[in-house]
């Protein structure tokens, strides 16, 4: 299938929010005042789809209501960006709704990360639209150690330059949004190169076990001649490495996992329990994995700042044993 690559944003173009899980019922004001703020202030207009505050039993709202935004953002023509709200648990709910010609016919950005990832990876597969792992809506109302995310973001969304993704200085995994003031952030020791190594492929992936939910549909991409972008969240005190673990592992047993080129691993919380030497066993114990580079503590998935990806674009890595790792977004793989 032909690769499409959305048109890149500029000033003066409508941005459409909307829920695809979780509702933005669950937002404070206040953080939806400011992200509208942050939006505005990259010369964006910012519209809402019609059912973004309905808020049912599970958070969410129905999947009738949810197809409806998604349909109709995609239908419009003055609507150059699709953000969603928030992630959450449901969005894998939609994939047998959406009407994937209505978007392969109607190219744009669609941007968010951990339960989206269901649904981009899915649109990338079903129409060829490149999508990206990224900031959600809610995303834009951090005020402290925002600017390594908004960097990105404007780089891949505004220019169509190559793109590096160079490791933020600091991080931080608090709930930022509860309270903006008191915030926690910790010095970034950098990649950690787990397999030394070069490729180049095409990114796919985002949060591991969303991911694992497109296995044995219709809606899972090819792993074939990929490069892998993968990360977890923390489901709170437990066997969160154990999971990640056996996830894992069961990709490792798709048919086409033996083309894949490369794994790039995003960084995990601080309640995750994942230290850089249970990782570094974790990945020794595979020997699917032997034969291509890794690197890990990528600035993408549940802790703050990350960077935004394209799903279908194209990257390069090049890590060196010695620590020193090249990631870059290749010139007209996002546009």
């Amino acid at each position: 299938m032909k690769t499409i690559f959305p048109s890149k944003l500029k000033s003066g173009d409508e941005i459409r929010v909307i829920a695809l899980s979780k509702s933005m019922g669950l937002i404070s004001s206040a953080n939806k005042t400011l992200a509208v703020k942050a939006l505005t202030d990259l010369g964006l207009q910012v519209t809402f789809g019609s059912h973004v505050d309905e808020n049912d039993l599970m958070h969410s709202s129905s999947v009738k209501s949810r197809i409806t935004d998604l349909h109709e953002a995609f239908a419009d023509p003055n609507v150059k960006a699709i953000l969603t709200v928030l992630g959450g648990y449901n969005a894998n709910q939609l994939l047998s709704s959406i009407d994937y010609d209505l978007i392969k016919q109607n190219p744009k950005i669609f941007c968010g990360f951990s339960d989206i990832t269901a649904l981009g990876n899915a649109l990338y597969h079903k129409t060829g639209l490149v999508t990206y792992s990224g900031l959600h809506f809610s995303s834009f109302a951090m005020q402290k150690g925002f600017e390594y995310s908004l960097e990105h973001f404007k780089k891949i969304f505004f220019h169509t330059d190559e793109l590096p993704l160079l490791s933020s200085k600091e991080w931080s995994d608090d709930a930022w949004y509860l309270d903006q003031d008191n915030r926690t952030f910790h010095s970034n020791s950098g990649y950690h190169v787990l397999n030394p190594g070069h490729a180049s492929g095409t990114i796919i992936g985002g949060n591991l076990g969303t991911l694992q939910l497109l296995r044995g549909t219709p809606y899972m991409p090819n792993l074939e001649g990929t490069i892998l972008f993968l990360e977890e969240v923390s489901a709170g005190p437990g066997a969160d490495v154990e999971e990640f673990d056996r996830n894992l592992q069961s990709l490792i047993y798709a048919p086409d996992f033996a083309q894949v080129q490369a794994i790039v691993i995003g960084r995990f919380e601080t309640s995750f329990g994942m230290t850089q030497e249970k990782l570094e066993h974790l990945i020794s114990t595979k020997p699917a994995l032997k034969s291509f580079p890794i690197i890990a503590n990528a600035d993408f998935g549940h802790t703050t700042p990350i960077f935004t990806f394209p799903v279908g674009g194209t990257c390069h890595l090049q890590a060196e044993a010695s620590g020193k790792v090249d990631l870059v977004i290749e010139r007209n793989s996002s546009f």
